[in-house]
């Protein structure tokens, strides 16, 4: 079963892209938990619309996690596009949409370690083999010459990429620090928040969003 390491490693080689494993367990972390419609954020917060730039436009529909595979693919396309025809990278506009169970991606590391994500999404840690505490794509490697340097949530953002995440699905997010930390519903939405990777923003639902891309000109594509 391919990693995230096997995937970098055989597109940087091949510059094909390879195929990575859906977890397909419906698990309170990713569907929608029927008792967490009611603590979803409906945020109609379209500033991102005007970020699109260019005619060369990709909205990533993830969701499954797929250990971050739409990200990926998104960082990836963007690169080839301006490999292949010159189009520069500003011109090139990646927008990537976690939803359903591919939500945790959008959290950071604390809120892996604290709610067990990494056994709850059968992920482990490549270095020690337990069940990872971090978000595989929630930061930017300490080495600079990390091949997954520039596969990450914060990088994808710095240099031009949107991120969107399913204000139906932050929801479970929501309700997951409710149950586990004994809070009202308004402090569990401030600490869901709070745990939100900076940059990403918070959509009315995954297929708003989706469709929204769609509407202003962005090919889909199914990331993961």
């Amino acid at each position: 079963m391919p990693t995230r390491r096997d995937f970098i490693a055989g597109a940087a080689s091949s510059g094909l892209l390879a195929a990575i494993p859906l977890d397909r367990s419906l698990l309170l972390h990713g569907g929608e938990h029927p008792g967490a419609r009611s603590f979803a954020l409906d945020d109609t917060d379209l500033t991102w619309v005007p970020r699109l730039r260019g005619k060369s436009r990709a909205v990533f529909d993830s969701p499954q996690h797929g250990e971050g595979g739409a990200l990926f693919r998104a960082a990836l396309w963007r690169e080839q596009v301006n490999k292949a025809f010159g189009t520069p990278i500003e011109d090139v506009t990646p927008v990537v949409v976690f939803r359903h169970e591919a939500i945790p991606l959008v959290m950071d590391d604390a809120f892996w370690e604290h709610l067990g994500i990494g056994r709850d999404l059968k992920l482990k840690d490549e270095t020690t083999g337990k069940w990872a505490k971090k978000n595989p794509i929630g930061s930017i490697p300490d080495d600079p010459k990390s091949p997954f340097k520039d596969y990450n949530i914060p990088a994808f953002i710095k240099r031009g990429g949107i991120v969107l995440a399913c204000g139906l699905a932050f929801g479970n997010v929501v309700y997951q620090y409710k149950e586990k930390d004994k809070l009202s519903a308004e402090d569990a939405k401030q600490r869901a928040k709070e745990h939100l990777i900076p940059g990403v923003i918070i959509q009315p639902s995954g297929f708003f969003a989706v469709l929204k891309a769609q509407e202003e000109g962005c090919h889909y594509m199914l990331g993961s």
